[in-house]
Protein backbone atom coordinates (compact mmCIF):
# COMPACT_ATOMS: atom_id res chain seq x y z
CA UNK A 1 0.00 0.00 0.00
CA UNK A 2 1.37 3.39 -0.93
CA UNK A 3 2.34 5.59 1.99
CA UNK A 4 -0.09 8.51 2.54
CA UNK A 5 1.35 11.95 2.11
CA UNK A 6 0.99 14.55 4.83
CA UNK A 7 -1.41 16.53 2.66
CA UNK A 8 -3.55 13.47 2.09
CA UNK A 9 -3.73 12.70 5.80
CA UNK A 10 -4.75 16.29 6.61
CA UNK A 11 -7.47 16.19 3.98
CA UNK A 12 -8.78 12.90 5.32
CA UNK A 13 -8.86 14.20 8.89
CA UNK A 14 -10.65 17.36 7.79
CA UNK A 15 -13.30 15.37 5.96
CA UNK A 16 -13.84 13.19 9.01
CA UNK A 17 -14.18 16.20 11.28
CA UNK A 18 -16.78 17.75 8.98
CA UNK A 19 -18.73 14.50 9.00
CA UNK A 20 -18.71 14.35 12.83
CA UNK A 21 -19.88 17.96 13.14
CA UNK A 22 -22.66 17.26 10.64
CA UNK A 23 -23.83 14.34 12.77
CA UNK A 24 -23.67 16.24 16.08
CA UNK A 25 -25.16 19.58 14.95
CA UNK A 26 -28.92 19.45 14.43
CA UNK A 27 -30.27 20.23 11.02
CA UNK A 28 -31.22 23.86 10.66
CA UNK A 29 -29.22 24.87 13.76
CA UNK A 30 -29.47 28.63 14.31
CA UNK A 31 -27.96 31.31 16.46
CA UNK A 32 -30.38 32.43 19.16
CA UNK A 33 -32.34 34.57 18.64
CA UNK A 34 -32.96 34.53 14.90
CA UNK A 35 -36.53 35.83 15.04
CA UNK A 36 -38.75 37.99 17.32
CA UNK A 37 -39.33 36.99 20.95
CA UNK A 38 -42.75 37.20 22.60
CA UNK A 39 -43.06 38.46 26.19
CA UNK A 40 -46.34 37.36 27.79
CA UNK A 41 -47.98 39.70 30.33
CA UNK A 42 -50.74 38.32 32.54
CA UNK A 43 -52.23 41.65 33.60
CA UNK A 44 -54.12 44.43 31.79
CA UNK A 45 -52.43 47.25 29.85
CA UNK A 46 -51.59 50.32 31.90
CA UNK A 47 -50.93 48.43 35.13
CA UNK A 48 -47.53 48.14 36.85
CA UNK A 49 -46.59 44.77 35.36
CA UNK A 50 -47.52 45.84 31.84
CA UNK A 51 -45.60 49.11 32.21
CA UNK A 52 -42.47 47.36 33.45
CA UNK A 53 -42.76 44.71 30.71
CA UNK A 54 -42.79 47.32 27.96
CA UNK A 55 -39.82 49.20 29.39
CA UNK A 56 -37.72 46.04 29.73
CA UNK A 57 -38.84 44.52 26.41
CA UNK A 58 -37.89 47.67 24.54
CA UNK A 59 -34.45 47.79 26.16
CA UNK A 60 -33.77 44.08 25.49
CA UNK A 61 -34.17 44.46 21.73
CA UNK A 62 -30.78 46.08 21.19
CA UNK A 63 -28.70 43.43 22.98
CA UNK A 64 -30.70 40.60 21.38
CA UNK A 65 -30.78 42.06 17.89
CA UNK A 66 -34.45 41.06 17.57
CA UNK A 67 -37.80 42.63 18.49
CA UNK A 68 -39.35 41.66 21.83
CA UNK A 69 -43.12 41.81 21.33
CA UNK A 70 -45.35 42.27 24.39
CA UNK A 71 -48.55 40.20 24.34
CA UNK A 72 -51.30 40.60 26.94
CA UNK A 73 -53.08 37.51 28.24
CA UNK A 74 -54.81 38.60 31.43
CA UNK A 75 -57.09 36.66 33.79
CA UNK A 76 -57.01 34.33 36.80
CA UNK A 77 -54.42 36.48 38.61
CA UNK A 78 -51.81 35.91 35.91
CA UNK A 79 -52.00 32.11 35.91
CA UNK A 80 -53.34 31.90 32.33
CA UNK A 81 -50.32 33.79 31.03
CA UNK A 82 -47.95 31.71 33.15
CA UNK A 83 -49.51 28.54 31.73
CA UNK A 84 -48.90 29.84 28.23
CA UNK A 85 -45.19 30.16 29.02
CA UNK A 86 -45.05 26.76 30.72
CA UNK A 87 -46.57 25.01 27.69
CA UNK A 88 -44.65 26.96 25.07
CA UNK A 89 -41.97 25.30 22.99
CA UNK A 90 -38.80 25.35 25.15
CA UNK A 91 -36.69 27.37 22.74
CA UNK A 92 -36.53 30.77 24.47
CA UNK A 93 -38.81 32.54 22.01
CA UNK A 94 -41.66 32.77 24.54
CA UNK A 95 -40.86 34.45 27.84
CA UNK A 96 -43.14 35.68 30.59
CA UNK A 97 -42.97 38.49 33.11
CA UNK A 98 -44.46 37.56 36.45
CA UNK A 99 -44.74 38.91 39.95
CA UNK A 100 -45.74 38.16 43.52
CA UNK A 101 -49.41 37.53 42.70
CA UNK A 102 -48.93 35.33 39.63
CA UNK A 103 -45.93 33.33 40.80
CA UNK A 104 -46.35 33.12 44.59
CA UNK A 105 -49.93 33.61 45.76
CA UNK A 106 -51.94 32.30 42.81
CA UNK A 107 -50.16 28.91 42.59
CA UNK A 108 -51.14 28.33 46.22
CA UNK A 109 -54.81 28.98 45.43
CA UNK A 110 -55.66 27.99 41.86
CA UNK A 111 -55.80 24.35 40.66
CA UNK A 112 -53.07 24.50 38.00
CA UNK A 113 -51.76 21.94 35.53
CA UNK A 114 -48.19 23.03 36.17
CA UNK A 115 -45.74 23.46 39.03
CA UNK A 116 -44.53 27.04 39.20
CA UNK A 117 -41.05 26.01 40.40
CA UNK A 118 -40.51 22.81 38.42
CA UNK A 119 -42.04 23.79 35.08
CA UNK A 120 -40.52 27.22 34.58
CA UNK A 121 -36.95 28.21 33.81
CA UNK A 122 -35.95 31.38 35.68
CA UNK A 123 -34.15 34.09 33.70
CA UNK A 124 -33.70 37.05 36.07
CA UNK A 125 -35.17 39.16 38.83
CA UNK A 126 -36.12 42.64 37.61
CA UNK A 127 -37.35 45.20 40.15
CA UNK A 128 -39.66 45.72 43.11
CA UNK A 129 -41.73 48.35 44.85
CA UNK A 130 -43.95 48.36 47.96
CA UNK A 131 -47.72 48.24 48.04
CA UNK A 132 -49.74 50.97 49.69
CA UNK A 133 -53.24 51.44 51.03
CA UNK A 134 -54.95 54.10 48.96
CA UNK A 135 -58.43 55.65 49.13
CA UNK A 136 -60.68 57.80 46.97
CA UNK A 137 -60.16 61.52 47.37
CA UNK A 138 -63.63 62.09 48.85
CA UNK A 139 -62.97 59.93 51.93
CA UNK A 140 -63.10 62.12 55.07
CA UNK A 141 -60.17 60.52 56.99
CA UNK A 142 -56.71 61.99 56.43
CA UNK A 143 -54.61 59.39 58.30
CA UNK A 144 -54.67 55.63 58.79
CA UNK A 145 -55.82 55.84 62.46
CA UNK A 146 -58.62 58.18 61.35
CA UNK A 147 -59.51 55.78 58.52
CA UNK A 148 -59.78 52.82 60.90
CA UNK A 149 -61.96 54.80 63.32
CA UNK A 150 -64.18 55.97 60.44
CA UNK A 151 -64.58 52.42 59.12
CA UNK A 152 -65.49 51.06 62.55
CA UNK A 153 -68.13 53.74 62.99
CA UNK A 154 -69.88 52.85 59.72
CA UNK A 155 -72.68 50.26 59.73
CA UNK A 156 -71.84 49.06 56.20
CA UNK A 157 -68.54 47.53 55.02
CA UNK A 158 -66.07 49.69 53.11
CA UNK A 159 -65.65 48.78 49.43
CA UNK A 160 -62.20 47.53 48.50
CA UNK A 161 -60.82 47.00 44.98
CA UNK A 162 -59.45 43.45 44.73
CA UNK A 163 -57.37 42.56 41.66
CA UNK A 164 -57.76 38.79 42.03
CA UNK A 165 -58.18 36.08 44.64
CA UNK A 166 -54.87 35.67 46.41
CA UNK A 167 -53.38 38.75 44.79
CA UNK A 168 -51.12 41.02 46.80
CA UNK A 169 -54.02 43.46 47.02
CA UNK A 170 -56.32 40.73 48.34
CA UNK A 171 -53.89 39.59 51.04
CA UNK A 172 -53.19 43.19 51.95
CA UNK A 173 -56.92 43.75 52.45
CA UNK A 174 -57.42 40.55 54.41
CA UNK A 175 -54.47 41.26 56.69
CA UNK A 176 -55.51 44.87 57.23
CA UNK A 177 -59.14 43.97 57.98
CA UNK A 178 -58.12 41.28 60.45
CA UNK A 179 -55.56 43.36 62.33
CA UNK A 180 -57.59 46.58 62.31
CA UNK A 181 -60.90 44.88 63.13
CA UNK A 182 -62.82 46.36 60.19
CA UNK A 183 -65.10 44.99 57.47
CA UNK A 184 -64.31 45.18 53.75
CA UNK A 185 -66.54 44.46 50.78
CA UNK A 186 -64.27 43.08 48.05
CA UNK A 187 -64.94 44.32 44.51
CA UNK A 188 -63.19 42.12 41.89
CA UNK A 189 -61.06 43.58 39.07
CA UNK A 190 -58.91 41.99 36.36
CA UNK A 191 -55.95 44.20 37.19
CA UNK A 192 -54.63 47.30 38.90
CA UNK A 193 -55.39 49.73 36.06
CA UNK A 194 -59.21 49.33 36.09
CA UNK A 195 -59.22 49.34 39.91
CA UNK A 196 -57.35 52.65 39.93
CA UNK A 197 -59.75 54.15 37.42
CA UNK A 198 -62.73 53.29 39.62
CA UNK A 199 -60.89 54.61 42.66
CA UNK A 200 -60.33 57.91 40.85
CA UNK A 201 -63.98 57.92 39.79
CA UNK A 202 -65.14 57.27 43.36
CA UNK A 203 -66.83 53.92 42.58
CA UNK A 204 -64.82 52.18 45.32
CA UNK A 205 -63.44 53.42 48.63
CA UNK A 206 -60.08 51.68 49.05
CA UNK A 207 -57.53 49.41 47.44
CA UNK A 208 -54.00 48.19 48.12
CA UNK A 209 -51.91 48.41 44.96
CA UNK A 210 -48.32 48.64 43.86
CA UNK A 211 -47.11 52.06 44.92
CA UNK A 212 -45.26 52.89 41.72
CA UNK A 213 -48.40 52.58 39.59
CA UNK A 214 -50.34 55.10 41.69
CA UNK A 215 -47.67 57.65 42.54
CA UNK A 216 -48.62 60.16 39.83
CA UNK A 217 -52.28 60.01 40.88
CA UNK A 218 -51.44 60.62 44.53
CA UNK A 219 -49.18 63.54 43.61
CA UNK A 220 -51.97 64.96 41.44
CA UNK A 221 -54.47 64.65 44.30
CA UNK A 222 -56.60 62.03 42.52
CA UNK A 223 -56.67 59.79 45.58
CA UNK A 224 -55.17 59.51 49.05
CA UNK A 225 -52.25 57.36 50.24
CA UNK A 226 -52.77 56.16 53.81
CA UNK A 227 -49.86 53.78 54.42
CA UNK A 228 -47.05 51.86 52.71
CA UNK A 229 -46.79 48.07 53.09
CA UNK A 230 -43.02 48.20 53.57
CA UNK A 231 -40.60 47.90 56.46
CA UNK A 232 -39.49 51.48 55.81
CA UNK A 233 -41.06 54.55 54.25
CA UNK A 234 -40.93 54.69 50.47
CA UNK A 235 -38.39 57.29 49.24
CA UNK A 236 -40.75 58.43 46.45
CA UNK A 237 -43.41 59.37 49.02
CA UNK A 238 -41.54 59.91 52.30
CA UNK A 239 -44.49 61.65 53.94
CA UNK A 240 -46.59 58.45 53.73
CA UNK A 241 -46.13 56.34 56.91
CA UNK A 242 -45.68 52.59 56.90
CA UNK A 243 -48.53 50.33 57.93
CA UNK A 244 -46.40 49.30 60.92
CA UNK A 245 -46.05 52.94 62.00
CA UNK A 246 -49.82 53.22 61.67
CA UNK A 247 -50.37 50.47 64.22
CA UNK A 248 -50.68 47.37 61.97
CA UNK A 249 -47.71 45.13 62.90
CA UNK A 250 -46.08 42.77 60.42
CA UNK A 251 -47.82 44.30 57.39
CA UNK A 252 -45.14 44.11 54.69
CA UNK A 253 -45.38 42.82 51.11
CA UNK A 254 -42.61 43.38 48.57
CA UNK A 255 -44.19 43.54 45.11
CA UNK A 256 -41.42 42.11 42.93
CA UNK A 257 -41.13 41.10 39.26
CA UNK A 258 -39.13 38.46 37.43
CA UNK A 259 -38.73 36.94 33.99
CA UNK A 260 -39.17 33.25 33.12
CA UNK A 261 -39.28 30.94 30.11
CA UNK A 262 -40.29 27.31 29.60
CA UNK A 263 -38.49 24.57 31.48
CA UNK A 264 -35.94 22.64 29.36
CA UNK A 265 -35.04 25.75 27.36
CA UNK A 266 -31.38 25.39 26.29
CA UNK A 267 -28.91 27.03 28.64
CA UNK A 268 -27.39 29.04 25.78
CA UNK A 269 -30.76 30.69 25.10
CA UNK A 270 -31.39 31.35 28.80
CA UNK A 271 -27.95 32.91 29.21
CA UNK A 272 -28.51 35.09 26.15
CA UNK A 273 -31.85 36.30 27.54
CA UNK A 274 -30.34 36.95 30.96
CA UNK A 275 -27.49 38.94 29.41
CA UNK A 276 -30.06 41.07 27.58
CA UNK A 277 -31.92 41.71 30.86
CA UNK A 278 -28.69 42.69 32.63
CA UNK A 279 -27.88 45.07 29.80
CA UNK A 280 -31.40 46.52 29.86
CA UNK A 281 -31.38 47.13 33.63
CA UNK A 282 -27.96 48.78 33.39
CA UNK A 283 -29.18 51.15 30.67
CA UNK A 284 -29.18 54.70 32.13
CA UNK A 285 -32.47 55.57 30.41
CA UNK A 286 -34.15 52.45 31.84
CA UNK A 287 -32.75 53.11 35.30
CA UNK A 288 -34.08 56.66 35.17
CA UNK A 289 -37.56 55.54 34.06
CA UNK A 290 -37.79 52.89 36.77
CA UNK A 291 -36.54 55.28 39.42
CA UNK A 292 -39.19 57.78 38.34
CA UNK A 293 -41.80 55.05 38.76
CA UNK A 294 -40.46 54.18 42.20
CA UNK A 295 -39.16 50.78 41.12
CA UNK A 296 -36.00 49.48 42.83
CA UNK A 297 -33.84 47.36 40.52
CA UNK A 298 -32.50 44.18 42.11
CA UNK A 299 -28.70 44.00 42.66
CA UNK A 300 -26.62 42.70 39.76
CA UNK A 301 -25.91 39.39 41.53
CA UNK A 302 -29.65 38.63 41.63
CA UNK A 303 -30.14 39.40 37.95
CA UNK A 304 -29.59 35.76 37.03
CA UNK A 305 -31.42 32.43 36.78
CA UNK A 306 -29.96 31.35 40.13
CA UNK A 307 -30.85 34.66 41.75
CA UNK A 308 -34.49 34.48 40.66
CA UNK A 309 -34.75 30.78 41.53
CA UNK A 310 -33.54 31.30 45.10
CA UNK A 311 -35.68 34.40 45.68
CA UNK A 312 -38.81 32.78 44.22
CA UNK A 313 -38.40 29.65 46.33
CA UNK A 314 -37.89 31.70 49.51
CA UNK A 315 -41.06 33.74 48.82
CA UNK A 316 -43.11 30.56 48.32
CA UNK A 317 -41.76 29.07 51.56
CA UNK A 318 -42.70 32.29 53.39
CA UNK A 319 -46.17 32.91 51.95
CA UNK A 320 -47.73 29.57 51.08
CA UNK A 321 -48.33 28.56 54.72
CA UNK A 322 -49.96 31.98 55.37
CA UNK A 323 -52.15 31.79 52.26
CA UNK A 324 -53.26 28.22 52.91
CA UNK A 325 -53.96 28.96 56.58
CA UNK A 326 -56.27 31.76 55.42
CA UNK A 327 -58.26 29.18 53.46
CA UNK A 328 -58.30 31.21 50.24
CA UNK A 329 -60.02 29.51 47.29
CA UNK A 330 -60.16 30.38 43.61
CA UNK A 331 -63.30 32.29 42.66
Amino acid sequence: MAQLTTATRIAACSAALVAVVALVAPAGAETFPSRPITMIVGFPPGGPTDTLARIVADAMQGPLGQPVVVETLSGASGTIATGRVVHARPDGYTIGIGQWSSHVASPAIYPLDYDVLRDLQPISLLSASPLWMIGKQALPPKTMPELIAWMKARPEPTSFGNVGTGSAAHLCGLYFAQKAGVNLQYVPYRGAAPAMQDLIGGQIDLSCLEASSGLAYVEAGKFKAYAVMGEQRWPKSPETPTMIESGIPGATINFWHGLWTASATPKAAVDRLDAAVVSALANPAVKQRLETLGQVIFPREQQSPAGLSAYHKAEIEKWWPIIKAAGLKAE
